[in-house]
């Protein structure tokens, strides 16, 4: 891409399962990337200090001066933060909404031309579950704060070094009993991660910003019960899968929080409770000229690599 070199885009939250990617995608396009995070040494040592187009600058979404720090002399920045447990002063209104909306003002007043906020399937500001809400409110603090942001939802997301797919796999594995969210009937369209990055450098090359959603979710709706013998499938497993009630997984979930890193959380049992698939007069990858990959091709990638 002719012309990009110049343009900097900033990524808040560039270290993370999506975000690292995200970044590999802006340059790849021909992008330079300014990825702001809390912990900028994570950033060298993803992806080496030997890219003069590549730097990483501490930033705190929390914080108004070094976000407008981390934008200055920006084209583009993309918001691809995200929280699952709450610690201390990080909360899902602090990430989801405050932060978002901060990012979106802060990027308004540095005349930054396109902002990308990452949000996910079914945001919605009256859902009864604080992450969805959470999610919905933040999409439209963003709105209001940057009138043009483009919106880009993915369904729940998969790839290498997942919290998904891989944790599946590992406890199929590991468990010859398995047991189900609920009666495993919650419907999924899991999108791999790099094809969401794809997507967002697509929308960041892409002619003039409009206020667009994009909600992006792969080739195929699973229920919850599918996937789960489809990845057994591939992995050369038969596992006996067991219903258990969501009140018991909400109890569990809610022990293991106490945990450094918590296998499941109560918002990810949530999550689990509401269809995961999009809406469709919405435009996707489709629309950004992208055929996502299957959960099953990219699992045969993992197995062999592992």
């Amino acid at each position: 891409m002719a012309g990009m070199s110049h343009r900097i885009i900033t990524v808040f939250g560039g270290t993370g399962f999506l975000g690292r990617r995200v970044v590999r995608h802006l340059r790849s396009g021909g992008f330079s990337v300014r990825i702001a995070t809390r912990h900028p040494e994570r950033g060298t040592k993803l992806f080496g200090s030997d890219d003069p187009q590549l730097q990483s600058v501490e930033a705190d979404i929390h914080d108004e001066r070094s976000i407008a720090d981390a934008l200055g002399g920006a084209h583009g920045v993309v918001n691809a933060v995200s929280l699952y447990v709450e610690r201390g002063r990080q909360t899902l209104h602090s990430v989801h909404v405050e932060s978002a909306q901060r990012v979106a003002a802060q990027a308004r007043r540095a005349g930054v031309e396109r902002l990308v906020h990452v949000s996910g399937i079914g945001a919605d500001a009256a859902s009864p579950s604080p992450y969805i809400r959470k999610r919905g409110e933040g999409e439209l603090a963003v709105r209001a704060a940057f009138a043009d942001a483009i919106l880009i939802r993915p369904a729940v997301m998969f790839g290498p070094d997942d919290a998904f797919l891989t944790v599946i796999l590992k406890l199929l594995r590991r468990l010859p009993i398995y047991p189900m969210f609920g009666r495993g009937l919650t419907r999924l369209q899991p999108a791999y991660a790099d094809d969401v990055a794809e997507a967002i450098a697509r929308v960041l090359q892409g002619a003039e910003p409009h206020a667009t959603t994009y909600e992006c979710g792969g080739p195929r709706v699973y229920s919850y019960e599918e996937l789960l013998r489809a990845v057994a499938h591939e992995a050369g497993l038969r596992p006996i899968l067991v219903p258990v009630p969501f009140a018991v997984w909400q109890a569990l979930a809610w022990a293991l929080e106490l945990l450094p890193s918590p296998p499941v959380t109560r918002n990810q049992v949530e999550l689990m409770q509401v269809d995961n698939v999009l809406s469709p007069e919405m435009p996707g990858f489709g629309a950004l000229g992208i055929s996502p990959h299957s959960v099953e091709e990219i699992l045969q990638n993992m197995l062999r690599d592992h």
